[in-house]
């Protein structure tokens, strides 16, 4: 870096060694304040940073340029300071190439980037606190390491034992489960591969990361239809190849989505920040924010909407039932088996992912916490489900050959 340095009561610029910046060259700096308009309220101080170097297009700088911008006014508790530049074919500001540094109680932000052109400073909805992340990150490592492991002996459980083999039921949790294996082998690498210089490995992990979350989403639907055709459709149910039929619309429509997303636009799989900070630590995953919204948000807001509706009539079936047939049972009883029902149920289909829609605003904070601990031990629940299902299934079996017995005896 030179020792020369422009300066003026708010901005002050560094300049890399390699622009050469001597009495032949020609730095033009300037100032701009933008008219107020709705696209430039979020610009803090609606002003622009410019500059450039007479007659060249700088890009590309092994050497970042400094630009430190003094804050005169507050910033609220809510937002934080993000560098942009103006991109003049797009007319939008991305951040695209620059750095921000900053941390909340300072008066300045420094922009860092790796070409000249007119840059300014956003202003974006704050992350969590750094700790407040460090603590989610290390719940959400936890948790998903246990799933991880409830998963495997779900899996091993259901090899082993062959009645859960025989049950369509059981077989079509198994597939949620092993789309969560698939989740979170693939989610708990991601960072650590984003940190290697390989582009290849970081696309397939970004791909499979993709492919499982939506396989996952996909099967959380599909129990809420197998659990509808349960509890609702009762008689008149049997569907050729069903579990078949099942397979291909869990396993094949996710592939669809990432094929055509790969088709359409390779570049959105690659390194991605994992909060909003362009500085923060990256992930292998989807960097183009509309397929994210898409192919992720979008899918997901439709299974969580057909999930609800399947939970309030099984909900409402189960209560049905309870009426019927447990009349004359304590309140105890019937309130403890309804809410393991519901419990259950609520795991298979999904419905903690929604705790994500209420994390937002004030309540962000806390709700993040709360997804973080529920949402990562979903495989332990479906572990749970499991043995109480294997309890089930062998009550059944014993009863079955004790009335066998009583049978053969009276004969």
């Amino acid at each position: 870096m030179t020792d020369k340095t422009v300066t003026n009561s708010k901005v002050w610029v560094q300049l890399p060694r390699e622009l050469d910046a001597g009495s032949d060259t020609t730095i033009v700096f300037a100032m701009l304040t933008l008219p107020e308009t709705n696209e430039t309220s979020y610009i803090y101080e609606r002003r622009l940073v410019g500059l450039s170097v007479r007659g060249k297009n700088i890009s590309g700088l092994q050497e970042a340029v400094n630009i430190t911008i003094n804050l005169t006014t507050g910033i609220h508790e809510t937002q934080e300071p993000r560098c942009v530049f103006l991109d003049f074919s797009t007319k939008n500001y991305s951040n695209e190439g620059c750095g921000t540094s900053w941390e909340r109680g300072q008066d300045e932000v420094t922009c860092s980037s790796d070409h000249l052109t007119y840059f300014g400073v956003l202003m974006v909805t704050a992350d969590l606190s750094p700790i407040d992340l460090e603590v989610q990150s290390y719940i959400t490592l936890i948790g998903c390491c246990l799933s991880l492991f409830a998963l495997v002996i779900t899996v091993l459980l259901f090899i082993t034992n062959r009645k859960l083999r025989e049950d369509v039921s059981m077989k079509v949790h198994l597939n949620l489960a092993i789309a969560l294996i698939l989740l979170n082998l693939h989610l708990l690498p991601s960072q650590a591969v984003a940190a290697l210089s390989s582009t290849g490995l970081c696309l397939y992990m970004a791909l499979s990361l993709h492919y499982s979350l939506l396989a996952t989403f996909s099967w959380m639907a599909l129990e809420g239809f197998h659990i509808y055709l349960l509890l609702v459709r009762v008689f008149n149910i049997y569907i050729r190849r069903y579990l078949l039929k099942l397979s291909v619309v869990g396993w094949g429509i996710p592939a669809v989505i990432v094929f055509l997303v790969v088709v359409i636009d390779r570049e959105s799989y690659g390194r991605v920040p994992v909060t909003s900070n362009p500085n923060s630590t990256t992930m292998c995953y989807i960097g183009d924010d509309t397929v994210k919204m898409v192919t992720t948000v979008g899918v997901f807001s439709l299974v969580f909407i057909f999930n609800v509706v399947m939970l309030g009539v099984t909900v409402r079936r189960v209560l049905s039932l309870h009426h019927r047939k447990e009349i004359g049972q304590s309140d105890r009883i019937r309130a403890k088996r309804g809410l393991c029902t519901l419990l259950g149920v609520t795991t298979l289909l999904g419905i903690t992912w929604g705790l994500i829609f209420f994390s937002f605003g004030q309540l962000s904070t806390a709700g993040l916490y709360v997804f973080a601990i529920l949402n990562p031990l979903q495989g332990v629940f479906i572990f749970l489900w499991f043995v109480m299902s294997m309890r089930k299934i062998g009550n059944s079996a014993s009863t079955k050959m004790s009335s066998s017995e009583t049978r053969s005896t009276n004969s």
